[in-house]
């Protein structure tokens, strides 16, 4: 079986930095068009109406499209059969290098500092930094490289719930979340709002992050009952009278997104996570016989993410 090159993977992570940055994805921006079309208060939609010129003007001037470019994380998607050059220790470092020469080349905002001593290397690359998340696949063997530039200052929050506390828990902290957000210029409306319920505590932000990251626009949760929750939420964010950028209005939520995981049975951890109007991230299929393929679509959620079984038969798999 053929390796996949260290200095392919290397060029993959390099474009996709780039990309991330400069181009907003194509769900992102049909949602907003969208939100445009129903927003009836002028100061909301004239902010809808700056965001899809400063988007246009990003991409036709190469630069990044927000001055605050985030912090870069990467997610991995290794295919059971992919073997990269070097393992993955080599992949690491590859997108760590990869990360430091976008922060000069594209540029980037030199964001990661040491938390006590504020001491940096100027290249968004430290301790712990960038984070890379991974998760497998069966009876594949190319491995994708999603980035992912994520505000890291707000935008957040968690709550132990309980299982008496029902839906109607989950909609008062959904709420009680984007309302402060919105008072306290938390998070940066329009949003694509991701909640993780269940799991542990650290599972439940694990998955709120991902669902607000990894996930396109306009794609429901394929259990029947959890669109339907998504919807709910969805209606409920666009309907407390706050919309872009704090301003009133009724487009504060472009999207929300769950994710679930079996939890204790006597909790229900939740988190909310906002993914900002600079909805940055871009994707690289790299195949072992060399072709990369580029797109704004993670696809990271496939069955076997969601799977409940212990094993995983073939005839199920899907590589997508």
């Amino acid at each position: 079986m053929s390796e996949i090159a260290r200095d392919l993977l290397h060029e993959a992570a390099s474009e996709i930095m780039a990309r991330a940055a400069i181009e907003i994805p194509r769900d992102y921006r049909d949602g907003i068009r969208g939100m445009l079309g129903q927003e009836q208060h002028e100061l909301s939609r004239f902010v809808l109406e700056a965001m899809l010129e400063n988007w246009e003007a990003a991409e036709a001037d190469r630069r990044a499209m927000c001055a605050d470019t985030g912090v870069p994380r990467f997610y991995v998607k290794a295919g059971n059969e992919a073997r990269p050059e070097g393992g993955f220790v080599a992949l690491e470092e590859a997108v760590r290098a990869a990360t430091a020469e976008a922060t000069r080349s594209v540029p980037l905002r030199p964001n990661r500092v040491h938390p006590l001593w504020r001491t940096d290397h100027d290249n968004n690359v430290g301790i712990n930094a960038p984070e890379i998340e991974y998760s497998f696949e069966p009876d594949a063997d190319w491995i994708e490289l999603t980035t992912v530039h994520k505000g890291g200052l707000f935008g957040t929050d968690y709550r132990m719930l309980f299982p008496a506390d029902g839906m109607d828990g989950i909609k008062r902290f959904f709420l009680d979340t984007l309302v402060q957000f919105g008072r306290r210029g938390l998070a940066c409306q329009p949003a694509i709002v991701g909640i993780g319920l269940g799991g542990s505590k650290d599972t439940s932000m694990t998955l709120g992050k991902q669902a607000a990251c990894l996930r396109p626009v306009g794609e429901p949760n394929p259990d029947p009952g959890i669109a339907k929750l998504e919807a709910e939420l969805k209606e409920l964010g666009n309907n407390i009278g706050m919309g872009p950028m704090g301003f009133v209005g009724s487009s504060m939520v472009i999207d929300c997104h769950v994710e679930v995981g079996y939890t204790h049975t006597g909790g229900m951890p939740m988190s909310v996570h906002c993914f900002c109007l600079s909805s940055r991230r871009a994707t690289a299929r790299v195949h072992a016989g060399g072709e990369v393929e580029y797109r704004s679509d993670p696809r990271w959620f496939t069955p076997y993410m969601r799977r409940e079984t212990v094993g995983w038969p073939t005839r199920l798999a899907r590589t997508a």
